[in-house]
């Protein structure tokens, strides 16, 4: 039961304990403001289609739980909050529920009470390289999927005393699965680069969730975890790779340059920063940490704020002249700061997001 333990030891570090970056790379970039947008707000249309269904936004509840009996709540809540907002939801992990069948309604819940909107399994690349291209199936039909993410975890591994670290193999895995339903490849919180971007698409990937530096550090709450063990080592190798990865504005960019179509996520805490998302190329955006917390109280509160988020989208692209959201992706983005040191570093002119393409 050691992956069910785990799961429910993250849900209670993230909800206690400050494991967000240190460094908001969504402030490096600046919307260009217009005085005149020359639309009434009421212009503005933020619906989107993702997976073949119709959201309200281009947004998504990320990845974040399941396989805990405690975890089954939370799922209702987002998954309630989710149908109600017509916005896209991704599960967690279902590697307990693999192990434990006993813990598939916590993850099936969420097609239970949102039959409408895109739901997206999650399994993790060790395991899909260890069980094969099977195991796809088994994830999907759990919860009804639209689609299934492959995550990429590696820090996070690596700090784990129980992780599992074996990468080798890995791109192989996914190139050779042949699935009725499309994989996202997802990373979980270091980004995705070019590099690693353009392999993926030429092996046949569309969709990278780049999962980028600057939101929850899952090497900060291994550090925890490790605290809780006593492992002092594990512990200080959790804070000194704290701040690793590349910043999601980053890794939107390079995921793009390479011709996949690109989520958002990582450090993704408005509607602003969706909107900045979208303006550098994303097509859609997730969030996750920000909604826990609501998610433990009811589907209210995540409701709430889901509707929060989509407000402030549309004031975003009221403020830019932007009348629907292949508008709002070619408005011009200033980017400033590390940020723009880092693209620059890259080879990427940042010059040309300033202006309208």
């Amino acid at each position: 039961m050691e992956t069910v333990r785990r799961k429910l030891e993250h849900i209670e570090i993230c909800l206690k304990e400050q494991v967000t970056s240190k460094y908001r790379p969504f402030d490096d970039l600046i919307l260009l403001h217009r005085a005149l947008p020359e639309i009434d707000e009421s212009d503005v249309n933020t619906e989107c289609t993702f997976l073949n269904r119709r959201l309200s936004a281009p947004l998504m509840i990320s990845a974040m739980t399941g396989g805990h009996p405690d975890a089954r709540e939370i799922n209702a809540n987002l998954a309630i909050a989710a149908q109600e907002t017509g916005i896209a939801i991704g599960v967690g992990s279902q590697r307990a529920a693999l192990e434990h069948s006993d813990l598939e309604d916590t993850f099936s819940i969420v097609r239970e009470l949102a039959p409408d909107v895109p739901v997206v399994g999650n399994i993790g690349a060790v395991q899909l390289r260890r069980y094969g291209p099977e195991v796809l199936d088994r994830v999907a039909e759990m919860v009804d999927a639209d689609a299934v993410a492959v995550h990429l975890n590696f820090l996070q591994e690596s700090v784990q005393p129980e992780g599992e670290r074996h990468a080798g193999g890995v791109l192989d895995s996914i190139r050779e699965a042949r699935f009725r339903l499309p994989i996202i490849v997802k990373e979980t919180g270091c980004g995705i680069p070019f590099e690693d971007a353009r392999m993926l698409v030429d092996s046949g990937i569309q969709i990278i969730d780049v999962a980028g530096a600057g939101g929850t550090s899952w090497s900060m709450v291994e550090s925890y975890r490790a605290e809780l063990r006593g492992d002092a080592e594990s512990r200080e190798i959790g804070v000194l790779f704290a701040e690793w990865g590349i910043p999601t504005p980053v890794s939107v960019i390079e995921c793009t340059r390479a011709g996949a179509q690109v989520i958002s996520s990582g450090g993704v805490r408005s509607g602003i920063d969706a909107a900045r998302s979208i303006a550098l190329g994303a097509f859609m955006a997730g969030s996750a940490l920000p909604l826990l917390a609501p998610a433990t109280k009811g589907s209210a509160d995540v409701i709430r704020l889901l509707q929060r988020f989509v407000r402030e989208l549309r004031i975003s692209m009221f403020l830019t002249g932007s009348r629907n959201i292949q508008e709002l992706s070619r408005v011009p983005v200033i980017i400033i700061g590390r940020t723009r040191e880092i693209l620059e570093q890259r080879g990427i002119d940042t010059k040309i997001f300033s202006s309208k393409r």
